[in-house]
């Protein structure tokens, strides 16, 4: 077995495990830490087993992500419940509204765990260790 072969080829870090973590807003590396100090806010380190994660460059990836996901559910929705069952404009925009909201909080921070999870994985942006 040759060592210095090995010793120069980065270990793979698997994709899957990395995003179902990042979605769980964890640390990609050990999944026990967490990832964000804040609503949207990334840690710089875990403060379970140290990984930095200050690399990252999610930037606008995770609202457009999430633009895209909540209109792709809602917006079928809202012309079905419109054709269906014809309620009143106010109660129609109230609700989907209130949907709308609800969802983008719930899939902002997700998305950006994941994103963050997936250059960890990729080694992208100093996540590589050079």
């Amino acid at each position: 077995m040759d060592d210095s072969i090995s010793a120069t080829e980065p270990v793979e870090r698997e994709m899957r495990p990395a995003l179902f973590k990042g979605w769980r807003r964890r640390c990609p590396q050990c999944g026990q830490g967490p990832m964000m100090k804040s609503y949207l806010k990334v840690r710089d380190t875990c403060p379970v087993c140290d990984e930095a994660l200050h690399h990252h460059k999610a930037d606008d990836g995770p609202a457009y992500l999430t633009i895209l996901i909540v209109g792709h559910i809602l917006a079928p929705a809202i012309i079905w419940v419109y054709t269906h069952y014809r309620p009143e404009p106010m109660v129609l925009a109230t609700g989907f509204t209130i949907g709308c909201v609800a969802l983008s909080l719930y899939l902002l921070p997700r998305l950006k765990g994941a994103i963050v999870a997936f250059q960890w994985a990729k080694r992208m942006h100093g996540f590589g260790g050079e």
